[in-house]
């Protein structure tokens, strides 16, 4: 009889297999793996978009610029990173930090719905266009950002990735006003309807453009 893995073991093996994976070019550009980090029990799930040059280095997601940032927003509404899972969409590094291509971002949905259906989060937030654009593919991140939807059963929140209000000063009101909600889309996170998908926008506000991690 095949042995039950645990939550703990299941993520653990993930990580694993990232450190070895060969599924696509990423791999030649990897010094380290960024699986992800966090409790198996938290109630929110980020995902970014890819691993910079500090988490390739480093092995751990949002260590640089962004990362601090980020860790300044979870406190600003009473929570740690400790407390919450934060991943990518892709879990090695983009050469140059370069948008992940499709067959990169393919390669690496397996490892990262796994981890969502090991996790089982309340809430996900996604972080920039690109980790939006997998639960919402025709959506602009300008319209939907800070709004709760239900995709496939699962409440989503987009929000801009926190480099780009380090990018555009501008947008950083709009980030913090953003995260603000974070404590409120916990609480309603049973009550927000289904997600109805919108035809298809190729306008260049819909093109999704991977920001520099630092």
């Amino acid at each position: 009889m095949e042995d039950v893995l645990t939550r703990e073991e299941i993520l653990a093996k993930i990580a694993e297999e990232t450190a070895t994976c060969t599924k696509c070019a990423l791999q030649y550009s990897r010094k380290n793996s960024v699986p992800g980090s966090g409790p198996v029990e938290a109630s929110i799930m980020f995902i970014g978009e890819g691993p910079g040059f500090h988490e390739n280095e480093q092995g751990k997601p949002f260590v640089g610029a962004a990362g601090r940032f980020l860790d300044e927003l979870l406190e600003n509404v009473g929570m740690k990173r400790e407390q919450v899972f934060i991943t990518n969409v892709v879990k090695c590094r983009p050469p140059g930090n370069r948008d992940p291509q499709t067959d990169e971002l393919e390669a690496c949905d397996g490892y990262l719905e796994r981890q969502i259906q090991t996790i089982n989060p309340k809430v996900i937030v996604t972080l920039g266009r690109f980790s939006m654009q997998k639960f919402l593919p025709n959506a602009k991140i300008s319209q939907t950002h800070g709004q709760a939807v239900r995709v496939r059963g699962r409440l989503v929140v987009p929000f801009y990735h926190p480099a780009a209000a380090l990018h555009q000063p501008s947008l950083r009101p709009i980030v913090e006003a953003d995260f603000a909600r974070l404590p409120e889309w916990i609480e309603k996170a049973g009550d927000v309807p289904e997600y109805v998908e919108l035809p298809v926008d190729d306008s260049d506000d819909n093109k999704p453009e991977q920001l520099s991690l630092f």
